[in-house]
This record gives structure tokens, sequence and C-alpha cells, in this order.
């Protein structure tokens, strides 16, 4: 484990108080003033911080609300992109609080990538997480999951519930957009940060996970940002790499030199075939599939 940086909680009740009619009838900026103000309660606490835009809001509000008794944990997991992990110790030393890194092992129960692999995964980082607060006297573990978050196949909110893990930003009924505009009025250093996942997303499910394929899923998403591309997904599908892109920048791959370079470099990783999704970027595209049994 590594540490850098600064920095009595409760248990998920299951309700915060906070209603619908409520919510209607306030400001976004009274609406972070009782997000902070409900981190008080906590007393103490540590986040579950992955440097994406939910969880660094969290942070910055439970860091506004307690101050030093704040304490980012970040698993770092061989599917876990390492630029990720870097870029979470960055940001939390800009907001100002200890920051640990956890080191997790490929977990052999989700080594053929089950349907439920997102449980099993937080399952064990969460349960990683709580006994490392536990260590250190912390008696809360916050998660950054808001209400968009529900609108998907989310096996993982089953382990945050078992785990008794609570998630203030989905209790007081926040939404993506929302956490980007308050999180640009109040300073947040990556409120315009793309839409991210574990490495894990790229491979369909039932294919067995390797360290060399998840390198090189890796390796074929950072050559893509190099080349300008925000918001990037590699999916692997053996040796076809199929390539989505935010909606707005697909027309930027419609050059020649764009294609050929493209191909080229994912082809030197090793892929037979590399094609583009022409729908450009889904949350969630792999559970497709998954959506399709269900239906049939």
């Amino acid at each position: 484990m590594q540490e850098t940086g600064r920095g009595k909680g409760r248990q998920y009740s299951g309700n915060s108080g906070f209603s619908v009619q409520r919510e209607m009838q306030m400001s976004r900026s009274q609406k972070y003033d009782i997000l902070v103000n409900f981190l008080k309660s906590y007393g103490s606490c540590a986040v579950a911080f992955s440097g994406g835009v939910d969880s660094t809001f969290l942070l910055w509000a439970a860091r506004e609300a307690l101050g030093d008794s704040v304490t980012a944990l970040t698993a770092s997991a061989p599917y876990m992109p390492k630029e990720e992990i870097c870029e979470a110790g960055r940001i939390a030393e800009t907001i100002g609080v200890r920051h640990a890194v956890l080191e997790i092992p490929l977990n052999e129960e989700i080594r053929f990538n089950p349907d439920d692999r997102c449980f099993r995964c937080k399952r064990q980082l969460f349960s990683a997480m709580k006994a490392e607060a536990d260590q250190r006297g912390i008696p809360s573990v916050l998660d950054g999951s808001n209400l968009d978050d529900l609108q998907d196949y989310r096996p993982g909110m089953k382990a945050l519930k078992e785990l008794k893990v609570p998630s203030p930003l989905l209790e007081q009924r926040w939404r993506k957009k929302e956490i980007r505009k308050i999180g640009r009025e109040i300073g947040l250093p990556n409120w315009q940060k793309a839409p991210d996942a574990c490495l894990l997303s790229r491979m369909p499910y039932g294919h067995e996970i390797t360290l060399r394929e998840l390198d090189r899923i890796e390796k074929a998403e950072n050559y893509l940002r190099e080349s300008g591309f925000r918001c990037v997904r590699v999916r692997s599908h053996g040796n076809l790499a199929r390539i989505e892109v935010g909606r707005e920048e697909r027309r930027d791959f419609f050059r020649e030199t764009i294609l050929d370079d493209v191909s080229r470099a994912l082809k030197a990783l090793g892929y037979v075939f590399v094609a583009l999704e022409l729908e450009g970027y889904e949350s969630g595209n792999m559970n497709r599939s998954l959506l399709k049994s269900a239906s049939s």
C-alpha cells in the first residue's frame, strides 16, 4: 500500500430524508450545501476514490464538510488503467486530502469475466477498503455512485448494499449533469473528464482475463487518447479491436491518415482486425448481449 497527501460515521440507512419534491424546490447551490451538511454527520470517513468525476466531487464535498478527517482510498488492480491511479494521486493532492493506494490482486472468481463480474469485483475492492478503514479507525467508506448509475446493468450495487457502503450522491439524488455543472462552479479539477470504467468492461462476458490482454487494451486506448480522442473505448474481441469514441468525435476518424495510423498501431499490438463502432461510445456497451439474452 502506498500513501500520499493530507486528511464517527454511520451505516447506510437507505433513507436520507431527501425527497423528490424537496429537490424540485431548491437551487443547485442549495442542494450542494445540503450535501456538505449531510456529510458532516459522518464525523470522519474514507472515500472510495477512482479519480473520476463522481468520486472527485464526493471527495471535494467531504473535504469541505470534514476537513482533515477525510481519507481517499484508491484500489490499484491489474484491470485499472495505470494513468488513472496516477491521476487519482494528483487530484487528491490538489484537493488536500490524505491518499492511500491499495494493491488488489486479480480475483480468481472473475478470471473468465462472468456476467456478475462487477458484483464480485466490488465485493473484493470494498471489503479491502473497509478493512483498511477499520485499521485506520475510520468508521465509514463512502461510494460515489449517482442516480444515473441505476439506469444501466450494475450488479456491483448489490455488493455495496451487502457491505453497507453508503452512496451519498445516490441518496441525495445527484445526477451526472448536475455533478459536472456544480463541479465546474466549485473548481473541480476534472469536471469535464470523460467517463471511464475498469478495463474488464472492454472484454466480452465469458472471455478469459489475462494480464497480456489487459495491457494490450490499455496501450491501444492510450494511443487513441494521445492521438487527440477524448472519450475512448477499445472493446477487445479476441483478434478484433472494436473502437468506440464519443459521438461528436466520430467525424475526426474519417481521414485516411488517421484510419491508417490507428490501424497500424493497433495491429502492432496484436490485433488482426480493427473496426470502428458506427454509433460511437455508449456506456455499458458490452451489456447488450446480456439484455438480448434476457429478452429472448
